[in-house]
């Protein structure tokens, strides 16, 4: 009697992990070409520069602020699409620049491409080798600080080489959460798939502008 249960309580558990994956993928996918609307509709409008900044501290206060009261409802869900519209919007202005250089166009797609490829070959051989990870959460978190602190820093020194070295930091940081986030979503320590699809969408989002940084200096541009 006590073997079926614990076969119960397992089978309970898988099911309920799979559930977890399945809807945090699908309210990804979704979030993602909201913001590839919102992206192309910025750079269509041509907004200004500063519409990164106001995204993006819009963005950060939905998370900081309205996403925690919201996300074991389904409001929780217009959030999501709150935050991810506002980070896209905001990319149009960094977008458009890049667009403008003279094979800007390929280093656009050559990020986004770079950006898909990463993140399916690490979420998926997070997701069948069913590795954990966990353990990589305090020194991702410390990396993070250290490069927030480093970019607050760069913003007065500007020099370009540090930012370069910022941003080839952000790419491993990145690709180190998406091993992260997605073993948290397999070994349970993430059971909430509104919260997981914000952190899942804004390691892609600054794994794309970092990818972007990267080969616009690799392309003396």
């Amino acid at each position: 009697m006590q073997g079926n249960t614990v076969s119960t309580q397992v089978e309970a558990k898988i099911l309920a992990t799979n559930k977890l994956i399945r809807n945090t993928y699908m309210l990804l996918a979704m979030t993602l070409v909201f913001s590839a609307v919102t992206a192309t509709l910025s750079v269509f409008l041509r907004l200004p520069p500063i519409t990164y900044l106001l995204s993006l501290g819009g963005a950060i206060v939905l998370m900081w602020f309205v996403l925690p009261r919201t996300a074991n409802s389904t409001s929780g869900i217009g959030v999501v699409f709150g935050i991810t519209g506002l980070l896209g919007l905001g990319l149009g202005p960094l977008l458009s620049m890049y667009l403008s250089l003279a094979n800007g166009p390929q280093i656009v797609a050559t990020a986004l491409g770079g950006t898909g490829v990463i993140f399916f070959a690490l979420s998926g051989y997070a997701l069948t080798t069913r590795r954990n990870f966990n353990f990589m959460g305090g020194f991702l978190a410390t990396g993070f600080l250290v490069v927030l602190a480093a970019s607050l820093v760069n913003i007065f020194l500007g020099i370009p080489a540090f930012s370069l070295a910022i941003s080839a930091t952000v790419v491993m940081l990145m690709s180190g959460f998406l091993l992260y986030e997605t073993s948290q979503m397999v070994h349970g320590g993430q059971d909430n798939y509104v919260l997981a699809t914000v952190g899942l969408y804004m390691t892609i989002f600054n794994l794309f502008v970092s990818l972007l940084h990267l080969l616009g200096f690799a392309s003396n541009d």
